[in-house]
């Protein structure tokens, strides 16, 4: 077994890999780029090795850099995660001949299955179902429009060394197709170095299902059950689950053993994944072969009670898998939710800087013990206080709940993210809880246009309503009500002015452009139970008890014997005033008064916010890659504006309305701000 291990990654997969080595006894070296000298995982690792700048092409893609930290440190074996170098054939056998061990496929398994057009070849060769397509690299955009075009609309359009929905297009006419393979051509430059593209046929309403598939040197391949990752968005999953809710036992013991089947055509040696599309009368077609981890593994992890990443480990010192297929288990229900760093009010624009306040969901396991059954667990690689970079992807950290059944496992995440704290950028909880509360998402009926076809037109405050509105407002003035009583206890307060805590309130639920809702509001306290209270809102009464500690945003307690857990702050809206109350993604600002305060804040006026419209604003922080227009330029909307590259995916500013250019007041290659102006209307 290794004594040492280099992890070529960066963020919560480095930090994974090192939870396991170190369960394990080797020891870790992190390798780290000019952004990341403060990241977690370089401070959990037991060396750390600086190899370059913060663009991912001048430090964690320099595979010379990498192999020379493993011979400085000593390291015998580099795990590469996912992304970044991780499927780079030459990168594996680099590292075979300089006599460093890859925690991974061989580089002929990479070769055959990790190049997408490759990899359908060989599978059509093996009598695997494919979706109809041109498997052969595209010469440009015009020959892209003539395959498109006999391949039949709709079609996807993808980089052949793609993943994780970087360069990946899906067009319905001529005009898309055109305009989709240069944008997938230069995201795939630009994040893996290789700019083919092929096409074939999107299969309309289809599930995306994947294979977990497991092999060793001494010719033993396993499948571990399957993940179902059909909830996406723009081709990145968002949430995923396993066992699936959709196919039966004979499907996925075929899909399996055709994974099996594939995975032994190339003598594949590792974790892997096959991903299928599956149709709704479950029949699947091989869409391609991941040769490296998932970044969803955690969920076959809790219903195998395996640890993927050792026996990754194991794998490549040379041992042989420890089971067979017949000792798979399939135990519970596991949920992962990713966390990423992005407005999912802002049409989910990436959102960076630094994380105020971090406060994981209490998890029921400790974070080295990936095969302990457990309810909560959090994979990350950041930490309060830490910076979220604009190099690298979106994601904060994945949220895994294991329950014993699949409403379970929801119940579970639905209370985790309630109990999940994120301040100083923002974050796609709400729309996580909006997926989870879906009854569609409920009952398992779903497939990858999920999303687009219930989000279609973005994601609004409105799409997560509250099973229970008036608890939001109980809350604030339970709350109000615990607020007034430590300031009523302060001492030397003037005779005659001390703080009265009262029971008569109105809670004032603050709406847009000055749209309040006046709540009256009754509070009165337990006298046989501290922090227990009766609270009346209209026609309902809820009695509401919590131990939490003033001025810490998680409160968890109980409402008429239920327990929940929400999140409550003072001062974070436009009213300095105002709580902000949190609970399954629904949001309000209120502000708890006396009836007179109510009746004078009905007669302040409502003040506008000042008119924007001639600014185009930079929605996010990013790089400013082009300006395509010029002073004096008449523009339609629709028309292209500029482009801001962010977190790995450029961004394209459109032209909301008619109008003509005046003054351009950022630069190509300058380095943007949230709101900052990039030119102005005349």
């Amino acid at each position: 077994m290794f004594t040492k291990i280099l992890i070529a990654n960066r963020g919560e997969i480095a930090c994974r890999v090192i939870a396991t080595a170190r369960k394990m006894g080797i020891a870790t070296v992190a390798v780290y780029s000019d952004a990341d000298k403060e990241a977690r995982h370089v401070k959990l690792a037991d060396e750390a090795v600086h190899i370059g700048a913060a663009p991912s092409r001048e430090s964690y893609l320099l595979a010379d850099k990498i192999i020379a930290a493993c011979k400085q440190t000593g390291a015998q074996a580099v795990h590469p995660g996912y992304g970044f170098l991780s499927e780079n054939e030459a990168f594996a056998k680099r590292c075979e001949d300089e006599g460093i061990a890859f925690i991974g496929p061989k580089a002929h398994s990479i070769a055959a299955m990790g190049d997408k057009i490759a990899s359908k070849k060989l599978a059509n060769e093996a009598k695997v179902n494919t979706i109809p397509g041109y498997n052969d690299a595209i010469v440009g955009p015009e020959q892209a429009v003539e395959i498109a075009k006999g391949i039949g609309y709709p079609v996807m359009i993808k980089a052949s060394a793609g993943g994780g929905g970087k360069g990946l297009r899906v067009a319905f006419n001529d005009k898309e197709a055109f305009e989709g393979f240069a944008s997938c051509q230069n995201e795939a430059r630009n994040s893996f170095g290789d700019d083919r593209i092929f096409i074939e046929k999107f299969v309309q309403e289809p599930r995306h299902i994947e294979i977990q598939v497991l092999g060793d040197s001494h010719g033993n391949v396993i499948y571990l059950n399957e993940r179902e990752c059909s909830i996406q968005r723009r081709h990145q999953k968002v949430i995923e689950e396993a066992p699936s809710p959709f196919i039966s036992d004979a499907t996925r013991k075929a899909m399996g053993e055709q994974a099996v089947q594939l995975a032994k055509a190339v003598k594949y040696q590792s974790a892997g994944t096959v991903e299928f599309v599956v149709g709704k009368d479950q029949d699947f077609y091989f869409l391609e072969m991941n040769t490296r981890l998932q970044v969803e593994h955690p969920v076959t992890e809790c219903i195998t009670g395996l640890d993927l990443v050792e026996l990754m480990i194991r794998v490549a010192a040379g041992e042989k898998l420890p089971l067979t297929q017949a000792d798979v288990k399939r135990d519970g229900w596991a949920i992962e939710c990713r966390i990423n760093a992005e407005d999912p009010f802002r049409n989910f624009l990436p959102s960076t800087g630094r994380l105020v306040r971090f406060q994981r969901p209490e998890e029921s396991m400790f974070q080295s013990d990936t095969t302990k059954k457990l309810g909560v667990r959090v994979d990350t690689g950041v930490y309060e206080g830490g910076e979220i970079p604009m190099y690298y992807d979106s994601m904060i950290a994945k949220l895994i709940v294991h329950g014993t059944d699949r409403n379970d496992a929801i119940a579970k995440m639905r209370a985790a993210l309630n109990g999940f704290v994120i301040r100083g950028i923002s974050s796609n909880i709400p729309f996580q809880a909006a997926l989870l509360a879906h009854p569609k998402f409920v009952t398992g009926d779903f497939n990858t246009g999920f999303i687009a076809e219930n989000y279609g037109k973005g994601f609004h405050a409105e799409d997560v309503p509250h099973s229970d509105p008036l608890f939001l407002v109980a809350l604030a003035a339970f709350m109000n009500r615990r607020y007034r009583a430590r300031a009523s206890g302060i001492s030397g307060q003037l005779a005659g002015h001390e703080v009265k805590v009262g029971e008569q309130f109105v809670v004032v639920t603050l709406g847009a452009e000055g749209q309040n809702q006046h709540h009256e509001v009754t509070v009165s306290d337990f006298e046989d139970k501290s922090g227990s209270s009766a609270i009346r809102v209209g026609g309902n009464s809820y009695q509401i008890s919590s131990t939490a500690t003033l001025g810490q945003i998680r409160v968890q307690g109980a409402c008429n014997g239920q327990g929940f857990t929400a999140q409550v702050e003072r001062g974070v809206g436009k009213n300095p005033l105002a709580l902000r109350i949190a609970h399954n993604g629904t949001q309000i600002d209120a502000l708890v008064l006396s009836p007179l305060g109510a009746k004078l804040h009905k007669l302040m006026p409502f003040k506008a916010p000042p008119d924007l419209s001639k600014f185009l604003l930079s929605p996010m922080p990013g790089l400013l890659v082009d300006v395509a227009v010029q002073p004096g330029q008449k523009v339609q909307a629709g028309e292209k504006l500029a482009v801001i590259e962010a977190m790995k995916m450029e961004n394209i500013l459109f032209a909301a309305q008619d109008g003509v250019v005046g003054k351009i007041t950022a630069g190509k290659g300058e380095s943007l701000a949230v709101d900052q102006v990039i030119l102005e209307f005349q």
